[in-house]
C-alpha cells in the first residue's frame, strides 16, 4: 500500500517494470521519456562504484540504475525543487534511501557541491535544444528540461569532467544534430568518447538520439556500436527495446 501523503495534487504513480519500482510524476509538468530509459540501459555502473546523475528531474535515472546495476550509491542533482521533491518521494516510495540520494542544486556548481574527482560514473539526459532551436515551452519545468535555459551542454560536460575520478565514465543521451559540438566539447574537457550508439525510430529512418560513453583521460579511439531500432512497426517495439524496459 502507498502512503497517500506521498502524492500532491495532479501527481500520479507510474510502474517502472523493474524490481517492482514505481515513480511519482506530474503529467502537467514533465514526465520522463524513452531517452532516460535508454540511457539507463546504456550506462554501466560496477560494484562499489558511485554514480551522479546531472539534472535528474524526477529521479528516473538513479532509480533505474539502482535496479539494473550493482553500483554502490546513486546521487541525483536537480535544480527545480518541485522535481527534486518528487524524486525524493519516489526514493521513499521504493525504500531506496540507503542507496539513492537526491540533492537540490545547480549543475553549473556540481563540482563545488560534491568536490572534484568524487564519482566513478556520471550520467546526464540534458536539455537538447539551445535557445536558438525552436519555440521554448511556455511552461517553465518543461522549458528547463528541453531547452538550455539554466545550463548549456558545456556546463554539463565541464562539471561531469570535474566530478569524475581519473578514468571515470560519463554517459549521455543527446540529439545527433549536435554530435560535432558534443565530441568537441568532451575532448576539450579531457573526456574521450569511447562508445557511441545511434537510436533510430524505425530501421529506415534517420537517428533521432545518440548515446555516448566517454572516459576521463583516455586515449582517442571510439567504437560505434550497432544502431538501436525502437519500433519494428507502428506502436510495436523491437525486442531490444522491450528488454531495456524490462517488459
Amino acid at each position: 500500500m502507498m502512503n497517500k501523503d506521498l502524492l500532491l495534487p495532479e501527481e500520479r504513480v507510474d510502474e517502472l517494470h523493474r524490481n517492482g519500482y514505481r515513480i511519482i510524476q506530474n503529467p502537467n509538468k514533465f514526465c520522463f521519456g524513452m531517452d532516460a530509459v535508454l540511457l539507463s540501459g546504456f550506462a554501466k555502473v560496477k560494484p562499489e562504484e558511485n554514480c551522479l546523475d546531472l539534472g535528474t528531474g524526477t529521479g528516473i535515472i538513479p532509480i533505474l540504475l539502482e535496479a539494473k546495476t550493482p553500483g554502490r550509491k546513486f546521487v541525483g542533482l536537480e535544480i527545480q525543487e518541485e522535481s527534486a521533491s518528487m524524486a525524493r518521494r519516489s526514493v521513499s516510495l521504493n525504500q531506496l534511501e540507503e542507496k539513492v540520494q537526491i540533492v537540490t542544486g545547480d549543475i553549473k556548481e556540481a563540482s563545488s557541491i560534491f568536490g572534484a574527482a568524487s564519482f566513478d560514473v556520471v550520467t546526464s539526459n540534458p536539455p537538447y535544444m539551445t535557445n536558438q532551436h525552436g519555440l521554448q515551452n511556455p511552461d517553465m519545468p518543461k522549458a528547463i528540461a528541453r531547452h538550455e535555459v539554466l545550463c548549456t551542454l558545456e556546463d554539463v560536460v565541464r562539471e561531469a569532467a570535474k566530478v569524475l575520478k581519473p578514468n571515470g565514465r560519463f554517459y549521455m543521451v543527446h540529439r545527433p544534430f549536435r554530435l560535432v559540438e558534443i565530441i568537441n566539447c568532451m575532448t576539450k574537457y579531457k573526456l574521450e568518447p569511447k562508445r557511441m550508439k545511434l537510436v533510430h525510430p524505425y530501421v529506415d529512418k534517420e537517428p533521432n538520439m545518440v548515446l555516448i560513453e566517454a572516459i576521463k583521460g583516455a586515449k582517442s579511439m571510439i567504437k560505434v556500436e550497432k544502431p538501436l531500432i525502437v519500433y519494428k512497426e507502428p506502436n510495436v517495439y523491437t525486442d531490444e527495446i522491450y528488454d531495456i524496459y524490462g517488459y
